[in-house]
């Protein structure tokens, strides 16, 4: 039978965040209804306000909650189950069946899209752990999987929000040295060094390309007998356009016939165009590299994030700094658009 539910709408026209109260549908075959616990409070989630849209949109792709009905191809979780929610399938390797698009009747006659959404079983904490479904896996897989960083590898992540800190507590979980941290806001590199970043640069202090370039000099030089210095992989966690060009010259130029170049590594969704120099992808032999929920397996990899979590290597206490309710949902969008989101907020129910 339907399942009553209040859910967060973005209207189809300019104006506010809405909060609806309408009845799900039963589930399809391959379809779940979850009763939400937490949920993350997502970057992306402002791209989707602002970007044009032909239907309203149903809000919402990293949270806990509990199972409370399954279609009857559902075999992975049971009614009564406590779950993850995330937007990445679940198990991709070994299925090629696509999700079916979800569409909810709202007050008033129209019809809202859900983007598609993927359950994993847990039995963990139902606060903090919400994150993991986006925030944790994409910028900790970034390091751990896009990139494979190594013990002793040094990296640069510019942009230390939820996704920046997870990645930043990744590369310290491996070993990486040094971890620079990038951005605007001295509290917030300091922030970053309860997560494993051992320095912070201010990028609206110094230029972050040449700081980090100071930062990571060697005894090595380039074909064009130039001192090779810059990190072995840096990481966009942001996605504009000044962050885009400025991973690829952060990174160490190669040595002909000895090793190549530096890898950069694009994790923040885009929102412009970007301009590449390409002789310096070329002659320097570096590579210039997208990562998409973090390369992440939600099968193979949640089980570490939560043993990162139960081990004390990633503090979801600390990443979380902000909850809300869902009636406050555009003062939580509004904190994050204007930057007062130190790590990740949520939404608790």
């Amino acid at each position: 039978m339907p399942t009553p539910a209040r859910v967060v709408v973005v209207p189809d026209h300019e104006g506010p965040l809405t909060v609806e109260e309408l009845n799900l549908p039963d589930p399809g075959p391959y379809q779940v209804v979850v009763k939400q616990f937490a949920s993350g409070v997502c970057h992306s989630q402002l791209h989707q306000m602002h970007r044009p849209r032909v239907q309203p949109i149903v809000l919402g792709h990293e949270s806990t909650g509990v199972v409370l009905a399954k279609g009857n191809k559902v075999d992975h979780v049971k009614e009564g189950d406590h779950v993850m929610v995330t937007w990445v399938p679940r198990d991709g390797e070994h299925t090629d069946r696509r999700p079916e698009p979800v569409t909810l009747d709202l007050p008033g006659g129209a019809t809202a899209r859900a983007q598609n959404v993927f359950t994993w079983a847990d039995n963990e904490r139902t606060d903090v752990t919400a994150i993991i479904g986006c925030a944790v896996m994409t910028g900790a897989g970034a390091v751990t999987y896009t990139a494979g960083v190594k013990k002793g590898e040094s990296v640069a992540v510019f942009g230390v929000g939820g996704v920046g800190l997870s990645a930043i507590t990744a590369a310290a979980v491996i070993g990486a040295d040094p971890i620079i941290a990038v951005d605007l806001d001295n509290d917030k590199l300091e922030f970053a060094k309860k997560f494993g970043a051992t320095i912070g640069i201010n990028a609206s202090d110094v230029d972050a390309v040449e700081a980090i370039k100071q930062l990571t000099q060697s005894k090595e030089q380039d074909m064009a007998g130039r001192w090779v210095s810059g990190v072995d992989y840096a990481f966009d966690c942001i996605g504009i356009r000044t962050t885009m060009e400025q991973i690829l010259p952060s990174v160490r130029s190669g040595v002909l016939g000895k090793r190549s170049g530096g890898t950069a590594v694009l994790v923040g969704v885009p929102q412009t165009p970007v301009e590449l120099n390409a002789s310096d992808l070329l002659v320097n032999e570096k590579r210039y590299i997208g990562s998409i929920g973090g390369s992440c397996r939600p099968d193979r990899d949640f089980p570490m994030f939560l043993r990162w979590f139960k081990e004390g290597d990633l503090d979801l206490d600390a990443l979380v700094t902000q909850r809300y309710t869902i009636d406050q949902i555009n003062e939580a969008t509004d904190a994050l658009q204007t930057g007062k989101i130190a790590g990740r907020a949520i939404l608790e129910f």
